[in-house]
């Protein structure tokens, strides 16, 4: 391999990389997508949790999980009548972590 194709090649992956950082970026940007993250870093919550942790309404809790599972950022697991989210990708958790050590100091 020459070394322009080993340039080209490297562009290629970090341009499929930043695209991937970029849409997660794009999910941290709304605020009630982030305060939902940031609760399931913690561990699996059902969306009653949710919805009294983050102190809003299910419809909204429900609406941004939604979108988040579709990105496959969360997964959902159904006990019975009632369905608990966890997160579906480590580098989410990464992330969340280090936004929390950066904006939420002990």
């Amino acid at each position: 391999m020459t070394e322009d194709m080993k340039i080209d090649h490297f562009t290629d992956d970090m341009r499929l990389m930043a695209g991937e950082a970029a849409a997660l970026m794009k999910s941290l940007s709304n605020q009630a997508r982030l305060m939902i993250l940031c609760q399931l870093v913690g561990g699996e919550h059902s969306v009653a949790a949710l919805e009294k942790n983050l102190n809003t309404k299910q419809p909204n809790v429900s609406q941004q999980l939604a979108r988040l599972r579709m990105e496959g950022y969360v997964q959902a697991r159904r006990d019975g009548r009632t369905i608990y989210y966890s997160l579906a990708d480590d580098r989410v958790i990464s992330v969340i972590k280090n936004l929390h050590a950066t904006f939420c100091p002990t």
